[in-house]
């Protein structure tokens, strides 16, 4: 494909191509990434959030997509050579933030400066869950940051909830949602399009 004509093309679609595709399979579980674009922008309007963190920079593709929709944008990775690439592709924007390091230790730091709701980004799937709400592993030990935050308006999108079916050390959904929804009862949870979306609960 790269080596076509059609390949320039392609890319200036974005993620346009992948979204018709996944119309055209009569939208299968696995949410294209123009939905979760979507979604979180929804989500920060809908919850009057202007600051986005997000989990997991990879390539950036969220981020990028998310430029003119947050104020402020703290993206965090793990893998040196990628939080290096992001910095350079967003370095003329002074609003957006890399941030590298392993996001157990950085959202709490982060959290540390937050005095308004964000919406927080997270990849559900791909990190393994060892000891579910025990020795909390990377994303519980995030959530139970967030969530107990002083800050009780903060909006938790978790993508691939496919993947939490209790393989790989990852609890079954239900048992998941279930247990947020129990040690936080001020908190909504629900699970639409592959997104589990933990919000503040509504009167």
């Amino acid at each position: 494909m790269k080596r076509t004509p059609l390949f320039p093309v392609w890319k200036r679609l974005g993620h346009y191509p992948d979204y018709l595709y996944w119309k055209m399979r009569g939208e299968p579980i696995r949410s294209p990434h123009l939905l979760k674009q979507r979604t979180v922008v929804e989500y920060g309007k809908r919850f009057g959030a202007h600051t986005l963190v997000e989990t997991g920079t990879y390539i950036g593709e969220m981020v990028a997509a998310m430029r003119r929709s947050f104020r402020q944008i703290y993206t965090i990775e793990l893998d040196r050579p990628l939080a290096a690439s992001a910095r350079r592709r967003f370095a003329r924007y002074p609003h957006i933030h890399v941030v590298e390091g392993d996001s157990q230790v950085a959202i709490p730091e982060l959290l540390k400066n937050m005095n308004e709701p964000c919406i927080f980004w997270m990849d559900a799937g791909y990190y393994g869950w060892d000891n579910f709400m025990g020795n909390p592993n990377r994303l519980t030990a995030e959530l139970e940051a967030i969530l107990n935050h002083r800050v009780k308006g903060h909006v938790v999108l978790m993508d691939d909830a496919r993947k939490m079916n209790g393989s790989n050390g990852a609890p079954p959904l239900a048992l998941f949602t279930e247990s947020v929804r129990q040690n936080h009862p001020d908190r909504q949870v629900e699970v639409q399009r592959d997104i589990i979306r933990i919000t503040p609960k509504q009167s």
